[in-house]
């Protein structure tokens, strides 16, 4: 799921939020649904097959929130057995009448009224946006479309069908909805069946065999046209508003390829029957990961025009990604949910790297980096943590950018091939089933045969990242090259860490790279070298979660523009070198990073021009002309725009700004509206 965020303070007291313990365990899961769209109720008949987990049970307690129950039975071999129960709004307490063994099997059949729509935020649900289904409904608004959908995560799918919100249950499903016949409908799984009824409605009958979570099942019904592609012999599906169907493929269009790439990539191939993709209105959340069938919000609801600003192709990326991690692999409580989001997160990234090359990717992972460096408070919140106030508070820069980040640590600690052997040991192991971090380490473990506690204690069972402090020298009596590193953060509440880097000493065209481990809290490493080198860079992979403190000279931060291999090596160089605008070769290689093959460094080096002295910014002026039209990314476009209609005002921009009024992208737009 894409972050949401909550306001909620941690109690005082202590709080360990550990796995849900399992009596009774939901096997299968079929609803036959109907639908009051006057008043937003959802008439339901469940069927739940439960069996007890381990010990005998004689009765079995059922998540359901805000329900009007009008019976419940138990289907027994012969005969239906009505059963003795009480509710107290939120959960049914049902007496099944005898004990039964974890050999056994019992069919309920439980038929309700759910009310979604009437629950109170404050006293049945934390928010709105817990309902669980949501009616958007047009009321005479002009646009709106009459739609249904479902958003389960975490436990808001209690809110409209009976379970047992556990994360480590898993269970097999068939969803009967019936609509109005012009409606479409969606559910996980594949459609089996459509019955036309003789009252204008239609019943679908949707199945999944397949076992998975109770918060990952969802519904959707609206006016939605279908565009389908194909991946192997697998049905892949776009399902949009008519307006914005025409752009499905441009939108959703790169998932086939996106299924084969982490297919391959991990070496387990996409699990499911299908897989669809829904774009509705109003969703409370960016998108969610439903098994087979994913959500998102309606800002996916684009034109060629929207889509030249922003392309979400990250967020398609990571709720497919999420099919094998939290779906087929399932975080077992959520406390252990990075063990679903981190890796969501790292699938942007893999993607990224795939499709559009190292540069780019980088260029995501530094802006989940600084996303995690943003907030003071995240430095104290454990990747995995029990003691949250509130489940929702686990989704945050934490779970999502810096445990993505971790990952891509692991990734780098442990080289390519051992990673992705780990990865696919433990999707086959624990595939439908729910997990927790160890069951990550032992996978990684038994790949690489060396103990990993140190690395999952450091990052993912501790709070904070290193502040490293960096100094280098050359001692020319004794021809070595000095590296004085220091680990700066509170160790009162932050771990010394192990952190294995890579030294590269710049010789000219030759580059030696030194292996180090810094596991001290200061330490100082000496390298024999005839020559002072042009540029010491430590951490030269740039792979590192760390606020870093370095002594770069000016000319090692000009050496490290100019012949840095990577894209975090110019973006680190430039960074340093703004703070040097009183210096011209400073202002040089600013001005040269106008042409940078990465929009992100031309961007900040757009944003340098107005320190530039006058004369220097005249110099610059054909260029910004230029960046203003051609750029290939609409954010620079938009940003050249900007300083023509501020720092360049007083020239004849007339005829730039006429032509960059044909260009539609909604940023360039706004920056033509902006005032100087």
């Amino acid at each position: 799921m894409a972050p949401v965020t909550i306001h909620a303070n941690a109690p005082d007291i202590d709080i360990y939020h550990g796995s849900y313990p399992v009596k009774m365990k939901i096997i299968h899961t079929a609803l036959d649904l109907r639908f009051d769209w006057t008043k937003s109720w959802v008439m339901g008949n469940a069927k739940l097959t439960v069996q007890p987990y381990f010990y005998p049970q004689d009765s079995i307690v059922l998540d359901a929130n805000g329900f009007e129950i009008n019976n419940i039975w138990a289907l027994d071999s012969t005969a239906k057995r009505k059963l003795n129960f009480s509710y107290d709004g939120k959960k049914i307490q049902i007496a099944l009448g005898k004990k039964y063994t974890r050999e056994e099997k019992v069919n309920l059949l439980i038929d309700y009224i759910a009310k979604p729509n009437d629950l109170e935020v404050g006293k049945d649900i934390a928010s709105p946006d817990d309902r669980g289904l949501y009616f958007i409904q047009p009321d005479n608004q002009t646009g709106v479309p009459r739609q249904l959908w479902t958003q389960g995560e975490t436990e808001c799918n209690a809110n409209w069908f009976p379970t047992i919100n556990n994360t480590m249950l898993k269970m097999s499903q068939q969803i009967k909805l019936t609509v109005p016949d012009t409606m479409v409908t969606l559910s996980n799984g594949l459609l089996k069946d459509s019955t036309f009824n003789t009252d204008g409605t239609r019943t679908d009958t949707w199945v999944q065999e397949k076992p998975h979570a109770p918060y990952l099942v969802m519904i959707a019904v609206g006016k939605f046209d279908v565009v389908k592609d194909k991946w192997r012999d697998k049905e892949v599906s776009y399902y949009m508003e008519p307006a914005y169907a025409p752009h499905a493929r441009l939108i959703f269009g790169k998932t086939p390829e996106m299924l084969e790439f982490f297919s391959q990539r991990l070496g387990v191939d996409y699990p499911w029957d299908k897989y669809a993709q829904i774009v509705v209105r109003n969703f409370v959340s960016g998108a969610m990961e439903n098994t087979s069938a994913s959500v998102f919000f309606d800002r996916m609801n684009m034109t060629p025009a929207s889509y030249k600003d922003e392309t979400y192709e990250d967020i398609v990326a990571h709720e497919l990604f999420h099919h094998w991690f939290g779906d087929l692999v399932t975080a077992e409580s959520w406390s252990n949910l990075p063990l679903n989001e981190s890796f969501a997160t790292y699938g942007e990234y893999l993607w990224m790297e795939h499709k559009y090359g190292k540069e780019a990717a980088d260029m995501h992972g530094l802006n989940d980096a600084l996303a995690y460096l943003a907030k003071q408070k995240n430095a104290t919140l454990d990747v995995i943590r029990f003691d949250y106030a509130d489940s929702e508070q686990m989704f945050d820069e934490v779970s999502y950018q810096k445990g993505g980040r971790i990952l891509h640590m692991l990734r780098k600690t442990v080289g390519d091939e051992a990673f992705f052997e780990a990865l696919k040991r433990y999707l086959k192991k624990h595939a439908y089933q729910s997990v927790e971090i160890h069951d990550l380490r032992l996978a990684f473990e038994e790949v690489t045969g060396q103990d990993l506690n140190w690395f999952f204690n450091q990052w993912f069972l501790a709070s904070g990242n290193p502040y490293l402090v960096v100094n280098t020298s050359y001692d020319d009596s004794l021809k070595q090259v000095v590296v004085a590193l220091s680990q700066q953060q509170d160790l009162n509440t932050m771990p010394l860490y192990r952190l294995p880097l890579k030294v590269d000493l710049y010789y000219g065209t030759k580059v030696e790279r030194k292996p180090i481990v810094l596991d001290k809290q200061q330490d100082t490493f000496r390298f024999a070298s005839a020559e002072v080198p042009k540029l010491i860079n430590v951490d030269a992979e740039k792979y590192l979660l760390a606020q870093i403190e370095n002594n770069k000279t000016l000319n090692e931060c000009i050496y490290q523009y100019l012949h840095g291999p990577l894209f975090m090596d110019r973006f680190e160089a430039v960074q340093q070198l703004a703070d040097q605008v009183d210096q011209a070769e400073a202002r040089r290689i600013i001005v040269q990073a106008l042409k940078d093959k990465a929009w992100l460094i031309r961007l900040m080096a757009l944003g340098y021009i107005d320190k530039l002295p006058e004369q220097e910014r005249m110099n610059v002026y054909p260029e910004i002309k230029k960046m203003a039209l051609d750029d290939e990314r609409s954010y620079v476009r938009a940003s050249a725009i900007v300083l023509l209609k501020t720092i360049y005002q007083k020239q004849d921009n007339g005829d730039v700004l006429k032509i960059a009024g044909k260009d539609n992208a909604p940023s360039v737009q706004q920056a033509l509206m902006s005032n100087p």
